[in-house]
């Protein structure tokens, strides 16, 4: 049977709803995993139950992360966040950390785990980081907008190869002091840290480039998010 993957929903504030770019949905579909949304809740019942369901959880893009939880106030370049998610993958990260869950963290999902794990955040690049590198792409998003440098001994360098690669980019925050808990695995030319792994686990890392939009284009977006299918459905026959 196909690994069940979790996804993180988006949320619309304007329209009340909860929805799914079918990029997320269609990549793990192509790497032979079975994709579910979850819903999006607090209530620990309920998402121990959806947990239990994956064999994986990925953490998708979306709002912007509160800077409570780095212990920082909210400046006005922050965009929109939504606390009900932020408590949601805190619940969901703690889980797949503890039980060596595989995880895979996209965009916001890098974020989130640096974030929640002790390191901070630039809470909107252009007006908090000088650079001339373009991380903020137009469309269409399944080309390289900049180059970023995987680094030696790192598990992305077992996955794509180490050193230089092409990547997509469309975000406004980005990590800025790494947490403790987890290694730099690559960085940006302007040396923006672009992939972590948490320390001591089989699989959870983040990318701050987008795989579900250059999947098709892009050998190196195919295999993370194969390995990553891959170690949840190796978890699945333990």
């Amino acid at each position: 049977m196909r690994p069940v993957i979790g996804l993180i929903p988006l949320y619309d504030d304007s329209k009340d709803s909860l929805w799914m770019l079918p990029g997320y949905m269609n990549v793990i579909k192509n790497c032979n995993g079975l994709p579910i949304m979850l819903p999006l809740t607090k209530d620990k019942e309920i998402l121990r139950e959806a947990y239990e369901l994956c064999d994986g959880i990925l953490f998708t893009g979306g709002h912007d992360i509160s800077p409570d939880i780095y212990g920082e106030d909210k400046k006005p370049l922050c965009g929109d966040i939504c606390s009900k998610r932020d408590e949601m993958e805190g619940y969901l990260l703690e889980r797949c950390l503890s039980d060596e869950k595989p995880l895979l963290g996209i965009c916001r999902g890098i974020q989130f785990i640096n974030a929640y794990l002790g390191g901070t955040l630039y809470q909107d690049l252009k007006s908090e980081y000088s650079s001339n590198v373009e991380h903020h792409m137009s469309p269409p998003y399944n080309r390289t907008a900049h180059n970023v440098e995987v680094l030696k001994g790192t598990k992305l360098g077992e996955i794509i190869g180490e050193g230089i690669h092409g990547v997509n980019s469309y975000h406004h925050q980005a990590i800025k002091v790494l947490s403790p808990r987890v290694e730099k695995m690559a960085v940006s030319e302007d040396g923006l840290t672009e992939a972590i792994a948490v320390r001591n686990h089989r699989f959870a890392i983040g990318v701050q480039w987008h795989p579900e939009f250059s999947y098709e284009t892009s050998k190196e977006s195919k295999k993370i998010v194969q390995a990553f299918v891959d170690e949840c459905l190796n978890t699945r026959k333990e």
